[in-house]
């Protein structure tokens, strides 16, 4: 059972993909659980045979607890693997009737017992057990007791810095505006996506911003993976990831963010987007705020902050102007980062942002180049400025 975020303590196995025999590609789903944050499609991180189910479906079970066994081609086969841990239900003596009424209420059949011939849970153990069960927790109330635990974990393991600065967005807008105006209405870019990739590629500029912390030690990571922010139709948030937002296109990095949102409102994520984002990004552009402070997502070590776009008076070159902006923010974890590297990479995001030509040449493969003189003044696939 893998750990699909810092506030998931356990997940309940509802089906299985895969069958004792069937051969698995590392990537293939091959179970599908629930958790407090809804429907998780689990992948296989290994290729190989499926030699043992060790979890039966309707089972919750800690997070690091052995679903299944997959022996690989350099793995002899083996009766009993010495990983093996055999299914505590395997064991249980349970009546069919009993069986029937376990599986209709949703009961954990361990939790039960059984006081028929050999301990065999019978009808009478069952209704016993319905009858001491407290009602279920709203889905709302335990997805909100689920954010809180991770983020009262956040704010006393982890200690926070805040910057903030306000991004001139205007030439990225106009230059939005110009690239839909050729578009057709299901091939248009939101601003969304540059802000994405403005992060993505500011992170090879400031790499203590993209990584882990973990066991008191500091894993950087070379892919950016961005988790975003996103709200759930029955309450909460979740924040699955984006998977190497740096090395894509921006029409790459809007059809995926389509592709999210649509499966966090339907609940059909992958458990790969939710274990492995590096950094995160946070909006609440569309509820009309203009600043947010946010809070870091463990083990991840910083997220990124953005308000809604606002017209406001603008000074420059002397001259004062009605400019649209943007607020960005940064809560950067002070173990792996601090105040001045925290500064030059929310500089990096702005100086990304003022030619958003720039992010809409960036080839898939190529990372930004670091010019003497300028923090982010080109980018590959783009002409020297």
């Amino acid at each position: 059972m893998p750990s699909l975020g810092a506030d998931m303590e356990a997940g309940t196995l509802v089906e299985w993909k895969i069958k004792p025999g069937d051969a698995v590609k590392r990537g293939d789903t091959v179970a599908e659980v629930v958790t407090e944050k809804g429907d998780i499609e689990i992948e296989s991180w290994l290729t190989g045979t499926v030699e043992q189910l060790v979890v039966q479906t309707g089972q919750k079970v800690p997070v690091k607890t052995v679903l299944a066994i997959i022996r690989t081609e350099s793995e002899p086969s083996s009766p009993a693997p010495a990983n093996r841990q055999p299914s505590t239900a395997n064991r249980l003596r349970i009546s069919p009737a009993a069986r029937k009424r376990i599986e209709a209420a949703k009961l954990d059949p361990n939790t039960i017992t059984g006081t028929g011939p050999d301990g065999t849970i019978i009808i009478a153990d069952v209704e016993k057990a319905m009858a001491a069960t407290p009602v279920a927790e709203d889905a709302s109330a335990a997805m909100r007791r689920a954010i809180g635990r991770a983020m009262s974990r956040s704010k006393r393991e982890i200690p926070h810095y805040y910057l903030a600065d306000t991004i001139d967005m205007s030439k990225t807008l106009a230059w939005l505006e110009r690239e839909n105006a050729s578009r057709e209405l299901p091939r248009r870019l939101l601003h969304a996506a540059l802000l994405l990739k403005a992060v993505a590629l500011a992170v090879h500029e400031v790499p203590e911003m993209n990584g882990t912390y973990a066991d008191e030690q500091w894993t950087s990571s070379e892919a950016v993976h961005v988790g975003v922010a996103t709200s759930l139709r029955g309450g909460g948030l979740i924040a699955p990831a984006i998977h190497d937002v740096a090395n894509k296109t921006l029409d790459e990095v809007m059809a995926a963010l389509r592709d999210l949102v649509t499966r966090v409102r339907a609940g059909g994520l992958r458990s790969s987007e939710l274990s492995d984002p590096t950094i995160t990004v946070t909006s609440l552009g569309d509820r009309g705020c203009e600043s947010v402070f946010p809070v870091i997502f463990p083990p991840q070590v910083a997220i990124v902050g953005f308000g809604t776009l606002v017209e406001r008076p603008w000074a420059e070159d002397g001259m004062v102007g009605a400019r649209r902006v943007i607020h960005a923010s940064l809560a950067g974890d002070h173990r792996v980062s601090d105040g001045h590297r925290g500064a030059l990479f929310l500089r990096a995001i702005g100086e990304l942002l003022q030619k958003p030509e720039g992010l809409s040449r960036v080839t898939p493969g190529k990372s930004t180049q670091r010019v003497a003189g300028g923090v982010l003044s080109r980018v590959s696939g783009s002409d020297p400025t």
